[in-house]
């Protein structure tokens, strides 16, 4: 008999921050625990919020923007981003996205492999997904789960 296919509620699902003081919230939408190879998540940039550096030796990280305005940085290299945008950084890029906005927030679909770590010196730890879902469960408001939801086509097509 085959496996049933997982189905998840979006709204439902918790969202991290990986320590107090980050400006990106991030929420798990499939990953290693789903026995995917592939780890996927919603993404959301506080007003003016950017992730540190990092870096992902093993994957491909991908984005695709939902909504608002930022750019981006991998390794010398730096564009603007806006919704309608994909992205796609090199395994092994050193990168960070900043939203640009002062009063709104920055969305994306990302997407990649499970890497063994985030940073290069990390390569024998666990991966991304799992340095996420390790950090501070946060909440999402109606705001967030607003342009979730009215993305939600977009993030069946990448989950499924």
């Amino acid at each position: 008999m085959a496996e049933k296919p997982l189905l998840k509620d979006i709204s439902a699902l918790p969202a991290y921050r990986i320590t107090p003081q980050d400006t990106v919230r991030l929420v798990p939408l499939t990953g290693p625990d789903d026995k995917s190879p592939t780890s996927v998540f919603v993404e959301i940039w506080d007003p003016e919020g950017r992730q540190p550096d990092n870096s992902h030796p093993e994957s491909v990280e991908i984005f695709v923007f939902l909504k608002g305005e930022g750019v981006a940085q991998s390794d010398e290299h730096s564009a603007p981003v806006k919704a309608g945008d994909v992205l796609v950084l090199p395994e092994g890029s050193v990168h960070h996205i900043t939203n640009t906005s002062s009063s709104e927030r920055l969305y994306a679909l990302t997407v990649m492999a499970n890497d063994l770590g985030s940073q290069p010196e990390e390569s024998d730890m666990p991966g991304f997904h799992a340095l996420v879902t390790a950090g501070i469960e946060v909440e999402l408001d109606e705001a967030d789960l607003a342009v979730i939801g009215a993305h939600a086509t977009t993030v069946a097509k990448y989950v499924s």
